[in-house]
């Protein structure tokens, strides 16, 4: 399962930074390959100062060794080396009429010492963080999230998205990091799921990931904006720092593991602002956002 999983975001991060490629129509992403000291590495892919995108990542890994003794203990196992691998992405782009996206599919196994597997399981997720809030963008997005789930199990969704909404929550703000889609994690063998339809779910919603964010970005790129709307934009970027460095798991994996530092901050945008007690303006579509992301919506 390791290596078909492994090939399958190999193959999809091709995709991915392909089509963004396209669309961005003046820059291409730079390309690193990284050695972990301890075991594994993996594939760096960093787009900056496109006419589109300002700075995204597409990022691939696959590590494996000793569990770190703090990860021990967080699983509560003793003695156990594991490997790992997934295709992690984040993509902000210049426009604040275009949302931020975050994706991320992984598989993880845990092993004895004898090398015998004692624990696999696959997560991921995808979701999306505007600005300025297009209702029918949010709808679009969950509309897709909902067909890639459907196939497999009617209440996926539901519940993945509710995951979602709660797995991406500024807790210190009371508010939302967006306006969300999927989350799942620790999705092992069941009665009624195999490793193997767990992989067909996760590839479906991988594979689903450009029909869901593509048609917002095509639409929204060309759309005017003032020093205003980008000033705003910088500020809720403040907010997704806050979260990816106090409450990220992903964030927390990868530097506790010696992970390599500049892939795991990539996901960070290069202008943000933190203004002192910052409020929108009253009956603004500023504050239309706030107050949505401070309680969940349903969008299907």
């Amino acid at each position: 399962m390791k290596d078909t999983f492994y090939a399958y975001i190999q193959n999809l991060q091709d995709t991915i930074t392909s089509e963004l490629e396209k669309i961005d129509g003046k820059s291409t992403f730079r390309e690193d390959h990284w050695k972990r000291p301890e075991g594994g590495g993996g594939r760096s892919r960093v787009i900056e100062n496109g006419a589109v995108f300002e700075k995204g990542g597409v990022n691939i890994s696959a590590v494996h060794g000793e569990l770190p003794q703090s990860m021990q203990n967080y699983f509560g196992v003793k003695d156990a080396d594991f490997f790992a691998c997934g295709l992690s992405l984040v993509i902000h782009p210049k426009s604040p009429m275009i949302p931020t996206v975050h994706a991320n599919w992984r598989y993880f196994e845990m092993y004895d010492k004898k090398g015998n597997i004692v624990d696999q399981w696959f997560g991921g997720g995808q979701d999306l963080t505007p600005y300025y809030l297009f209702d029918e963008d949010a709808v679009h997005f969950h509309s897709i999230c909902k067909k890639a789930c459907d196939t497999h199990d009617p209440m996926f969704y539901t519940t993945y998205k509710e995951k979602c909404d709660t797995y991406f929550w500024n807790a210190h703000r009371n508010e939302a990091r967006g306006v969300g889609g999927l989350f799942f994690d620790y999705c092992r063998t069941s009665e009624k799921m195999s490793m193997q339809d767990w992989y067909a779910f996760v590839t479906e919603v991988g594979n689903s990931f450009l029909e869901a964010y593509m048609p917002i970005v095509i639409k929204r790129k060309k759309l005017n904006y003032s020093d205003k709307q980008r000033n705003w934009q910088e500020i809720r970027r403040g907010r997704y720092v806050e979260f990816n460095l106090v409450h990220d798991k992903g964030t927390l994996f990868g530097l506790r593991t010696n992970g390599r530092i500049e892939s795991i901050l990539m996901s960070l945008p290069p202008h943000v602002q933190w203004q002192y007690d910052h409020h929108p303006e009253a009956g603004s579509e500023e504050e239309r956002l706030v107050k949505i992301l401070q309680k969940p919506k349903e969008w299907v």
